[in-house]
């Protein structure tokens, strides 16, 4: 896939998901480690993040600070998916959505190191 296909890519995925972390924070405050405090600060916070990461990546001038930023935002939605698996025991459906999820975090850290370390041409 072309780096700009690439990027723009995770760019409209990383707007998506930061307008509905602003827009329905509902969503996403159960998601949040207990450990971490209350939810929603952390929601808000994340779906600003993925805002500016998502601006980053879209222009070509930051688009590999956007790559970088990018993939530490996807190594840092680990907890997050953690905290899934732990609050859907018990419930075998929304588990197993919850364990797939998981593995697609692989793909898109791969994807956004592409976009930081492209390829010499």
């Amino acid at each position: 896939m072309p780096r700009d296909v690439r990027a723009l890519a995770i760019a409209a995925g990383l707007t998506g998901s930061g307008a509905l972390h602003l827009v329905r924070p509902q969503v996403y405050d159960w998601m949040i480690p207990p450990e971490l405090g209350r939810g929603r600060p952390w929601v808000t916070g994340s779906g600003v993040a993925e805002l500016a990461t998502a601006a980053l990546v879209a222009v070509p001038a930051t688009r590999r600070i956007g790559g970088w930023a990018a993939a530490v935002l996807f190594v840092g939605l680990l907890p997050a998916h953690a905290q899934t698996l732990r609050a859907t025991r018990g419930q075998p459906r929304r588990l197993a959505v919850a364990a797939v999820r998981i593995p697609f975090q692989v793909p898109m850290i791969q994807a956004a190191l592409r976009v930081a370390r492209p390829r010499p041409r």
